[in-house]
């Protein structure tokens, strides 16, 4: 520790600017900072407020950590994410920074020797949740300690309108009335217009300057598929191009979590369930097996996945719609961290679409919060049901041009489109011929002219509409409803039994004076095996046969020195870093010094072992 200590005051000598990079190449081995890291770093070192948007895996807590180090007194990270907290800790303890937390997980005499610790100087970062940060205990702990920052993580939870609110985030513009002259720095991955402009609001950050980086993540490969047996679907996704692999898969429900991650097991992956309605014992075995071991699935509600830092995540799986484009891209964006090919699937059908209108119009929410979620859920329909690359549809929605990105399914599988007017007249004559009183299947069922005991009870084959669709399955048929759904041309009355009703929209298409372009239906596939491709610039480092040979034999010693330090594979070294090692084939600690990743305190602690290691391929 004393090594580390002796670098952090030196860089707090002079220059700003080399006092950064000082830290940043002997802190954390990293050659040089990233897009906008070194503009972040300066402003927030030099006492200025900022808020700073980079996607996952972009270096967003390097832009608050290094400007701690830089500064006198103790930097305070106000984060969600309890659970995560001894892994960040740890994490940072692994390149030599004094770091501590601060949650309800401590006992009270842990919690009065860190309290100790900040007062007398002794830490360089404590993450505090930010429930405990609004105690008057707190506060007077915080007056009584020198800051040096205050760094406002997950910053989108302040927002009402996005979709992971935490009302205790709206409390923290008493940071800035208490502590006026302490620098703050607000940092997300996610955040539309409307929420940045939120985030500015309740935090009182108008003075701040915003560094927003691109949110493409081209590593990414998104495909959206028709649901037809969604469980079966994403066993053969995965058994198909992620056997062995750590991932993630999204349901809506506890109990579809649960049922999805035992159907997982039986098929012979190594699943875990995760959910808010586990005890917390059991959510945090699991969490920890998810970061701690290679090749498990996690099987979970959106209750998971903010802060990890597993680096990686080979795909992030969706069983159910997401609410919104900001809680796909945040939970989407859990793949891939590590810069190599990550893949992002999802199936969608019908039912998701009604199943989130009926959500929200049951919810107790007030109209205005009901009719913001309505746009946000339009959104997130129009991405699955767009004709064109899916990668400009997110980037657009954030405000961000792009063209088109040749990695997504749209892209590597163009859809075909065909005039479909006809067949959405024949749907919204039929729904008017029921009196706008039944839902989406009985509408399908007179289309197609199935004699069910209903069609039959209420003589609806009788009806001029009756059978006009047979030339159609109820696959179909089902998929065209659920364009003309996220068009805007039909809506779901949840109060009488999820029927079908004709909106203002639809009268143009009916009287033919509005012509409608649909999708054409495409049958679902099995999922193709197939060797994943990295993207342009994010290609894995090839590895000769002597170099494959020394990262396997690294990847072993990792997990043997993981499990003695008690702490996730990752935080020891990253994949790309190990690489790096078996490339360099160093036969001294110099011949270490340098690769990306290996700052001093691991050249310190690990460089030895590793050198010895290497030396036997020799």
């Amino acid at each position: 520790m004393e090594i580390v200590e002796e670098k952090i005051a030196a860089s707090r000598q002079g220059n700003l600017d080399e006092g950064a990079l000082h830290l940043l190449q002997t802190v954390f081995g990293y050659p040089s900072f990233r897009d906008q890291q070194a503009r972040i770093v300066k402003h927030v070192a030099s006492g200025g407020d900022a808020l700073v948007l980079m996607p996952t895996g972009g270096g967003k807590s390097l832009c608050y950590q290094i400007p701690a180090l830089l500064r006198d007194g103790v930097g305070i990270v106000v984060s969600p994410l309890i659970a995560l907290m001894q892994d960040q800790v740890d994490a940072l303890a692994e390149v030599g920074v004094r770091a501590a937390f601060l949650n309800s997980t401590q006992t009270f005499d842990e919690a009065l020797r860190i309290e100790k610790m900040m007062r007398d100087g002794e830490l360089d970062l404590v993450y505090i949740a930010p429930e405990r940060l609004m105690t008057q205990r707190c506060l007077e702990l915080l007056s009584a300690t020198r800051l040096a920052l205050f760094a406002i993580d997950e910053a989108h939870c302040v927002s009402q309108w996005g979709h992971d609110f935490r009302p205790e985030y709206i409390k923290l513009s008493i940071l800035h009335e208490r502590f006026p002259q302490v620098p703050r720095i607000a940092l997300t991955a996610t955040a539309d217009q409307q929420t940045r402009e939120e985030i500015i609001h309740r935090l009182q950050l108008e003075e701040a300057l915003q560094f927003v980086s691109s949110f493409d993540r081209p590593n990414i490969r998104y495909q959206i598929v028709e649901k037809a047996n969604g469980r079966k679907q994403v066993l053969d996704f995965i058994e198909a191009q992620h056997k062995n692999d750590a991932g993630i898969v999204y349901c809506l429900s506890r109990k579809k979590v649960e049922e999805t991650a035992e159907f997982l097991n039986e098929n012979g992956l190594t699943a875990l369930p995760y959910h808010a309605g586990m005890d917390f014992a059991t959510r945090s075995k699991n969490q920890a097996r998810f970061l701690r071991e290679e090749g498990i699935v996690m099987v979970a509600t959106i209750a998971f996945g903010m802060g990890i830092d597993k680096p990686d995540v080979r795909f992030v799986a969706h069983l159910d719609l997401p609410k919104s484009i900001e809680g796909y891209y945040q939970e989407t964006g859990r793949a891939g961290r590590d810069g190599a090919s990550a893949n992002a699937w999802m199936a969608y059908g019908l039912q998701d679409v009604v199943q989130q209108r009926r959500m929200i119009d049951e919810s107790e929410a007030n109209e205005t919060f009901k009719r913001v979620q309505g746009i946000k859920l339009d959104a997130m329909l129009g991405l699955c049901e767009t004709l064109n690359c899916r990668r400009v549809h997110i980037l657009d929605y954030f405000g961000q041009a792009a063209g088109p990105c040749g990695n997504c399914d749209t892209c590597l599988n163009p859809p075909s489109s065909f005039d479909g007017s006809v067949a959405a007249q024949k749907i919204l004559s039929t729904i008017y011929r029921v009196d706008q009183r039944f839902a989406a299947g009985h509408v399908i069922d007179i289309l197609r002219g199935i004699d069910t005991e209903r069609v039959k009870q209420w003589r609806h084959e009788q009806l001029s509409t009756y059978g006009i669709g047979s030339d159609k399955s109820e696959a179909e048929w089902r998929a065209l409803v659920r364009q003309l759904i996220a068009l805007g041309l039909v809506a779901v009355d949840y109060e009488s039994y999820s029927s079908l009703k004709l909106t203002d929209a639809s009268r143009a298409v009916l009287r033919g004076e509005q012509k409608v372009q649909l999708r054409q239906y495409q049958k679902p596939q099995k999922a193709v095996k197939h060797k994943r491709q990295s993207a342009k610039d994010y290609a894995e480092a090839s590895l000769s046969e002597s170099e494959q040979a020394i990262f396997d034999k690294l990847r072993w010693w990792r997990v043997e020195t993981a499990r003695k330090h008690n702490v996730p594979a990752y935080v020891i070294f990253h994949d790309s870093t190990m690489r790096e090692i078996a490339k360099a084939h160093p036969a001294s600690l110099d011949d270490l010094r340098g690769v990306s990743g290996v700052g001093e305190k691991k050249l310190e602690t690990y460089g030895e072992e590793i050198v010895a290691l290497i030396a036997e391929f020799s």
